[in-house]
């Protein structure tokens, strides 16, 4: 295990991710730094908040002084990735590396393309759009930098967040409407079974790739709860809320006419195909090698809906 009393710095602490490691590390009892362009919020006891732009590498190396490990959780909008995602890593990996720190990064599974079974983490690299591709090339960068002992790199992935905190379509377009008394949406199909991982599930494996030698040099798909329908996704949502489900499909057309009205809709038409078919992340590498214990959708939904109840 790795601490040697160093701090573990989260970057992009106000993101759903960021916020999910800041309070489990808190939990663990870690020495905790909650790093993000403002760092203004709530934080657990004990937590460090610091304000850092992560596009000046002298404010990355600054935020990662000290620190043991380092989980790179920071994120941008879609139309933004191609130009800041590549220069934010190469600042987060000299950063980690000038602390002799652990790198974590998180990372989802667009680099895969369109599957044709549930994806392992040998899942051939084959996205055809800009999004993918550029996952594929920043995977590339970090395990590079790790070869060339530049600094530990791993690397863990997730796929569809829910929780609270998460910037996601399940979040997004079923819980906040439900929760509103409207009805719930689901991208492409209500029957395509699809993984979502858990938030605070995705936190517990993020911090284990950081603290076991194991991990590192490789890529981790973090355990999730089995795959699930948008249908049975908004029956158990509308379940805990005590209410008939209400629910409706948005197609590739209606993202479509969308998309011209909000370019972050429009760039997400890329990785609609996640939604239309069945989308299955296989987990068991990291459950052979550290186990496992996965929320399931039931109480994840009611922890979900009582965090999102108290901060109304």
């Amino acid at each position: 295990m790795v601490d040697a009393g160093g701090f573990h710095v989260v970057l992009g602490a106000t993101g759903g991710a960021g916020r999910a490691l800041v309070g489990e590390l808190a939990r663990q009892g870690h020495r905790v730094r909650a790093v993000s362009r403002r760092a203004r919020g709530s934080w657990p006891d004990g937590v460090e908040a610091v304000p850092a732009d992560l596009m000046i590498s002298e404010d990355v190396r600054r935020a990662c002084r000290d620190a043991a490990v380092v989980y790179h959780a920071a994120n941008v909008p879609y139309a933004q990735w191609q130009n800041v995602l590549p220069t934010m890593a190469d600042h987060v990996i000299a950063a980690a590396a000038a602390a002799d720190a652990v790198l974590v990064v998180v990372d989802n599974l667009y680099m895969y393309g369109p599957p044709s079974g549930p994806m392992t983490e040998d899942t051939p690299r084959q996205a055809s759009g800009p999004k993918g591709q550029l996952r594929a090339r920043l995977e590339e960068k970090f395990l590079a930098a790790h070869a060339s002992k530049q600094v530990g790199v791993t690397i863990g992935r997730g796929s569809d967040f829910y929780g609270p905190h998460a910037n996601s379509a399940p979040n997004l377009l079923a819980i906040r409407p439900a929760l509103r008394g409207r009805t719930a949406s689901w991208l492409g199909s209500l029957d395509a079974p699809h993984t979502l991982t858990y938030l605070p599930d995705f936190a517990r494996g993020l911090i284990t790739l950081g603290t076991v030698p194991r991990a590192w040099g490789e890529v981790w798909h973090i355990p999730s709860g089995p795959p699930v329908t948008g249908r049975t996704f908004i029956t158990e949502l509308f379940e805990q809320l005590g209410r008939p489900p209400r629910m409706r499909r948005l197609g590739r057309g209606m993202v479509t006419i969308a998309g011209l009205f909000n370019r972050q809709i429009r760039e997400a038409r890329e990785v609609l195909y996640q939604f239309e078919q069945p989308f299955e992340m296989d987990a068991s590498k990291f459950e052979r090698t550290f186990g496992a214990s996965v929320t399931p959708l039931q109480e994840g939904l009611r922890q979900t809906l009582a965090a999102f109840q108290a901060t109304r």
